[in-house]
């Protein structure tokens, strides 16, 4: 690949990169010539991502949610690469889908720890690296539950409008730092983790209903999307949200 796509030579840290958009974010990247760390809880998975990229794609076992994991990321990926040129805060949970009567503040904590805690954690740590080299792109992983409402899916929609609001800030903090930060906001993706609801014979119907495109997402529709944002042909974008839902949050 040439030009504005073209990610040759660059480091990059995917988390949540063993399966489905996580998995198809790390192969685009990789694609476009970057060297690339798949970082996840599932070192099998991981591994069989590495495999399929190639030669140029490590793997780390962490969790996002714990921050000596997120520190010891950080130092593999400078030990790996010596420098962070693209971060993309992929790893999410949302294991519920209950009204708020019947959410336990354990299912609130757990989901807001990994999706909006382990984001924080990751920028702290990763993006700081990165901003005390002077530049990179970030890529934080929102989703159309960041811009809209969805029942039975508070604390989903609580974190999600966190990592907003934290990629919003962190642009701000760090723009004149040569590191832009931007989210990613997909709808519904088929992956492994949604195939239960979105090819559920009742429940599936009133999403794809509401799709204007109708159909849902692949797993490669988020990865284009991821990079671009982390790619020169953003390069003067930083604290936005880039939609990408098939329409969803069109009307």
């Amino acid at each position: 690949m040439s030009g504005f796509f073209d990610l040759t030579g660059r480091a990059a840290v995917v988390t949540g990169a063993g399966r489905g958009i996580g998995r198809g974010i790390a192969e685009a990247l990789a694609g476009a010539g970057a060297r690339v760390l798949l970082a996840g809880r599932t070192e099998a998975i991981l591994a069989e991502t590495a495999a399929a990229i190639g030669p140029d794609a490590g793997i780390f076992r962490a969790d996002v949610a714990v921050e000596a994991d997120v520190v010891a990321l950080r130092d593999a990926a400078l030990a790996r690469f010596g420098r962070i040129d693209i971060l993309v805060n992929n790893a999410g949970i949302n294991p519920i889908w209950r009204t708020i009567e019947k959410t336990s503040l354990a299912d609130f904590r757990a989901i807001l720890d990994v999706n909006l805690t382990g984001t924080f954690l990751c920028c702290k740590y990763l993006g700081a690296a990165m901003a005390a080299a002077g530049s990179g792109a970030i890529v934080n992983m929102s989703s159309v539950a960041g811009h809209v409402g969805l029942t039975r899916s508070v604390p989903y929609c609580a974190s999600k409008g966190g990592v907003e609001m934290l990629t919003k800030a962190l642009a701000v903090e760090w723009a004149t730092r040569g590191v832009r930060v931007n989210c990613l906001a997909p709808g519904y993706v088929d992956t492994d983790l949604t195939s239960g609801l979105l090819h559920h014979e009742t429940l599936s119907k009133p999403f794809l209903d509401h799709t204007p495109m109708g159909r849902f997402g692949a797993p490669g529709d988020i990865a284009g999307a991821a990079l671009f944002l982390a790619s020169d042909a953003a390069a003067y974008m930083t604290g936005h949200s880039l939609v990408v839902d098939g329409g969803w949050t069109a009307h």
